[in-house]
C-alpha cells in the first residue's frame, strides 16, 4: 500500500477532528453593533458593501420595525444548525453551520428603524468562494420575512 492514500485519509481525519468551521472574526465580537466589512474574497455579502461582488439589498421593512425584527429572530430560531450568538434591540449575530462539513458562516443583522430597513451581512469563515451560499441564505431569509408580511420581497438595492 502506498503512503499517499494513508496521508489523505489522515489529513481528512485531522480536518474533521479540528472542525472546518474556523474561528469567529474578532470584528464580530467587538460589541459595537456595527456590521463587519466584507473581506476581499467573494464569500461574503453585505447591505453596507458598495462593490458589485459583495453588495446586496437590505431588508425593506413593511409595517412596524419591531415586529419585523421579532419575526427575523423567530425565523432564525426555527432553522436547523443556527445559533444566535448575540441578540440585542438593534443587532443580531447568528452562526449557521453546514450539515456535512461543519463549516460556519457568520450572519449579522442591524435594525435601522428610522430608515425602515434591516441591514445584513453574511460571510463564510473559511475558504475563498462560497458558490453563492451566503447570497442564497440572505435571500431565503428575505423571502421568509416577505411571506410573513414584514418585509418587501424585492431584492432591489
Amino acid at each position: 500500500m502506498t503512503r499517499r492514500p494513508i496521508v489523505l485519509v489522515l489529513s481528512f481525519g485531522v480536518l474533521l477532528a479540528l472542525g472546518c468551521g474556523g474561528r469567529m472574526p474578532k470584528s464580530l465580537a467587538d460589541g459595537s453593533g456595527r456590521l463587519a466589512p466584507c473581506p476581499a474574497s467573494p464569500n461574503c455579502v453585505s447591505s453596507d458593501a458598495k462593490d458589485e461582488v459583495h453588495a446586496i439589498a437590505a431588508y425593506r421593512i413593511r409595517g412596524e420595525p419591531t415586529a419585523a425584527w421579532q419575526a427575523l429572530a423567530d425565523h432564525l430560531r426555527s432553522l436547523e444548525r443556527v445559533e444566535i450568538v448575540i441578540s440585542e434591540a438593534d443587532y443580531l449575530h447568528a452562526v449557521f453551520t453546514s450539515a456535512l462539513m461543519g463549516y460556519r458562516d457568520d450572519v449579522e443583522f442591524g435594525l435601522d428603524p428610522e430608515v425602515g430597513v434591516i441591514r445584513l451581512r453574511s460571510a463564510s469563515r473559511v475558504g475563498y468562494g462560497d458558490m453563492g451560499a451566503n447570497r442564497d441564505r440572505v435571500e431565503s431569509i428575505r423571502a421568509a420575512l416577505a411571506r410573513a408580511g414584514v418585509a418587501e420581497p424585492s431584492a432591489e438595492r
